[in-house]
């Protein structure tokens, strides 16, 4: 079995900074494509940003200049560093993989996290 646990978000002014973390943990091998996603209350679930195997990145044109998304391979992790938060940054974020490849020749397809909190007050 495979598991993304997320860490970092939390209440900040509009403004500030997060960082959030996500590290996937199991009998992994390697993982695919990584990324962040978010679903604000009353809304769908957006894409935040994605990264490949390779380092590519995108990112939703909403956060294009303010976020940065980053992955350790060695370390199955990927990071969101969030800058000039708005309220409207506000929103559950999830972590979130294509395919995870495990030792014993399984792999797991769209694995996501439970979630972290951003809250962004004005």
């Amino acid at each position: 079995q495979v598991q993304l646990v997320e860490s970092g978000g939390g209440l900040v002014q509009a403004g500030g900074s997060l960082r959030l973390s996500c590290a996937a943990s199991g009998s992994i091998l390697s993982i695919d494509g990584m990324g962040w996603y978010r679903q604000a209350p009353g809304k769908q679930r957006e894409l935040v940003a994605r990264i490949s195997s390779g380092g590519t990145a995108n990112y939703a044109d909403s956060v294009k200049g303010r976020f940065t998304i980053s992955r350790d391979n060695a370390k199955n992790t990927v990071d969101l560093q969030m800058n000039s938060l708005t309220p409207e940054d506000t929103a559950v974020y999830y972590c979130n993989v294509d395919r995870i490849w495990t030792i014993h020749r399984r792999y797991f397809d769209e694995v996501w996290g439970q979630g972290t909190l951003v809250t962004v007050s004005s």
